[in-house]
């Protein structure tokens, strides 16, 4: 487990069911283009895939183009695997009809005449930092229907692994995971996504005054300082440990495993006040 490319990918994973949500689309009906085939955007497909989105439906874009059947330049076998039988070359050509951008590639990638030609209700996923694919000031010139996220702190709706990767090995290393599955990933970016939706804490609306913090267009995540994240996800991780046969010390009682991690949150909390 690599939490730049894994944690990366179950916040994304997380960001993107919450996002369908909002707008209305079924997973297994959407078409997905990224910007960049690195290692992190590999990481967020491939969970994407075991998540309900078609191989077929995902387009794969990076310095060389598009990601297509027989294509040699800068190619591998994890690239290969989203490799399209199309003459389209450019992202350019394989954003039309679009319905969710992934960018972990570099600034200034994604133009504005692109995002016109994504689908009604886009997601824009616009991840590279410091500067995004595209800003979310220049997507609301050309289109007022886009759902944006950044890796910024100063945007709405900020993918950050550090959302997960603490929790979800609190939760493996407290069941003596030896290995963490697709179930433990699975388990963690479901219980990030039902974060969100949660009635919100007071907590978090102290630590974040002025910003709207209910679930929608610019919620579609919880803050990295929810502290009901650890108390979600370590518990899910570790059940999903269980279930996979891969927990050497299976937790017996959830419930007193909660209240355990609630009282980390409050010493946390005591001791990190001003």
């Amino acid at each position: 487990f690599h939490d730049d490319q894994h944690g990366t990918a179950i916040v994304v994973g997380a960001a993107v069911l919450n996002g369908l949500k909002v707008v209305g689309k079924n997973v297994r009906d959407i078409k997905l283009v990224t910007s960049g085939a690195g290692a992190a955007a590999l990481a967020c497909l491939g969970l994407l895939v075991k998540l309900g989105i078609p191989r077929e439906n995902i387009w794969v874009t990076d310095l060389a183009g598009v990601v297509y059947e027989g294509r040699t330049e800068l190619m591998d076998d994890d690239k290969r695997q989203f490799a399209q039988v199309t003459d389209q070359r450019t992202l350019a050509e394989a954003i039309e009809g679009a319905d969710v951008f992934l960018g972990l590639s570099a600034g200034g990638v994604l133009k504005q005449d692109m995002v016109r030609k994504m689908a009604a209700r886009p997601l824009i996923f616009a991840l590279a930092n410091p500067t995004p694919e595209i800003t979310p000031e220049e997507v609301r010139e050309v289109r007022d229907d886009a759902i944006m996220a950044t890796g910024r702190t100063d945007y709405p709706n900020q993918v950050n692994n550090v959302l997960c990767f603490p929790y979800i090995f609190r939760g493996a290393l407290d069941a003596g995971a030896s290995t963490i599955t697709d179930k433990m990933e699975i388990a963690a970016v479901h219980a990030i996504a039902d974060l969100a939706q949660a009635e919100q804490s007071e907590v978090v609306a102290a630590a974040y005054v002025g910003e709207k913090l209910s679930f929608g267009p610019e919620y579609l995540i919880p803050k990295p300082f929810d502290p009901r994240l650890m108390m979600k996800i370590a518990p899910a991780v570790a059940q999903a440990a269980a279930d996979s046969g891969v927990a050497l010390r299976p937790i017996a009682d959830m419930e007193a495993y909660r209240e355990k991690l609630q009282s980390f949150v409050f010493a946390s909390g005591t001791i990190m006040k001003p």
